[in-house]
C-alpha cells in the first residue's frame, strides 16, 4: 500500500508541469493552431457553381488542390503589392531602427536630463492604436485641413502632395516610424542599462571618449537587441495593413490591393472568395516564416563566428 502511494505521488509530481501547461496549450490550439489549420483547409478547396448558381445545391465546395496557390502566385496584383511593401520596408526599417538606437544611446548618457519624461515621450506614440495614428497623420497630410500647409502657404513655400505618387511611401513610412521607434528604443535602452558599470569604468581609465564608448562598447554589446528589433520590424513590415487601409479614403493613390494583406482582405470580403484569400494568406505566412528563419539563422551563425574569435 505504501509503495502504491509513492508511485501515485511520484506520478502526480511528474505530471504537475503538464497540468500547468494545459491552459496555455488549449489556448494555443484554439486561437493559433486551429485557425491556421482551417485556413490551410480552405486554401485547398474552391466553390463550384452549377448553372446560374441559384437554388439549393447550386454552389458546392469541392477539392481544388494547389489551384488557389498557383493562381495567387501568378497574380500580378499580389506581386505588385509585394514590391510596394519592399519599397516601404526599405524606408521604414533602417530609419526606425537608426532613430531607436540614437535615442537609446542619448538617453544612456550621464548628462541627459529628465530621462524618464523623455523616455515616456518617445514611447508614447507606440501606445496609440495604428488606425488612430494613421487617421491623425492622414488629416495632417490633407492640404485643406493641415496646419503645416497653412504655414507653407504663409511662407510662400511649395506644398507637396504627400498622398500622391512617390511621396505616398514617405507618408506611410512616417506613420510607421513615428509609432514604432519608441518600442524599439525601449528594447535597446534596456540592453544598454544591463551592461555592467565596470565596463564603462575601464573605458574611462583607457581614455575613451563618449563617442568611442558608444561605437566600440555600447553598440557591439546591444547587437542581440538590434537583431531582435530588426526581426520584429521585418514581420511588421510584411504585415502592413492598417496604415494604407486608413489612408485609402483620403487619396486615390492607395488601391484596395496596395499591400498583400489588403489583397487578402479584398478577396475575402470584397469578392467573397475566402478560398483564394486563404491561399494568399498562407503564402504570406510561409514567406514571413522563411525570411525570419533565414535571418535568425544568419544572425546566429555570425554570432557563433564572433564568439569563436
Amino acid at each position: 500500500m505504501t509503495g502504491a502511494r509513492r508511485i501515485r505521488k511520484a506520478y502526480g509530481v511528474r505530471g504537475a508541469p503538464y497540468l500547468f501547461l494545459l491552459p496555455a496549450a488549449v489556448l494555443f490550439a484554439l486561437f493559433f493552431a486551429l485557425p491556421i489549420g482551417y485556413a490551410m483547409w480552405l486554401s485547398l478547396h474552391k466553390v463550384q457553381v452549377k448553372g446560374l448558381g441559384l437554388g439549393a445545391g447550386a454552389r458546392d465546395e469541392v477539392w481544388a488542390g494547389l489551384e488557389n496557390y498557383t493562381d495567387a502566385v501568378s497574380d500580378s496584383e499580389l506581386l505588385a503589392g509585394a514590391l510596394r511593401v519592399l519599397g516601404y520596408g526599405a524606408i521604414v526599417v533602417p530609419v526606425m531602427l537608426g532613430l531607436a538606437l540614437l535615442f537609446a544611446l542619448m538617453l544612456d548618457t550621464e548628462r541627459v536630463r529628465f530621462a524618464p519624461v523623455t523616455r515616456l515621450a518617445i514611447f508614447l506614440p507606440y501606445a496609440i492604436p495604428g488606425v488612430v495614428a494613421a487617421m491623425l497623420w492622414g488629416f495632417l497630410y490633407l492640404p485643406d485641413v493641415s496646419p503645416f500647409y497653412f504655414v507653407l502657404v504663409r511662407l510662400g513655400l511649395p506644398q507637396p502632395d504627400l498622398l500622391d505618387g512617390g511621396p505616398l511611401f514617405v507618408a506611410l513610412s512616417n506613420i510607421a516610424v513615428w509609432g514604432g521607434t519608441g518600442f524599439n528604443m525601449i528594447v535597446i535602452y534596456t540592453s544598454l542599462r544591463a551592461i555592467p558599470a565596470e565596463v564603462y569604468e575601464a573605458a574611462k581609465l583607457d581614455g575613451a571618449t563618449p563617442l568611442q564608448t558608444a561605437l566600440r562598447i555600447k553598440i557591439p554589446m546591444v547587437v542581440p537587441s538590434l537583431v531582435l528589433t530588426f526581426f520584429f520590424s521585418i514581420i511588421a513590415t510584411l504585415q502592413v495593413f492598417s496604415e494604407p487601409t486608413t489612408l485609402k479614403p483620403l487619396t486615390n493613390s492607395v488601391s484596395t490591393t496596395w499591400s498583400p494583406l489588403m489583397k487578402v482582405y479584398q478577396d475575402a470580403f470584397g469578392k467573397g472568395d475566402i478560398h483564394s484569400a486563404a491561399a494568399t494568406a498562407v503564402i504570406i505566412a510561409l514567406v514571413t516564416l522563411v525570411l525570419s528563419f533565414g535571418f535568425l539563422r544568419a544572425a546566429n551563425s555570425r554570432t557563433r563566428q564572433e564568439a569563436a574569435r
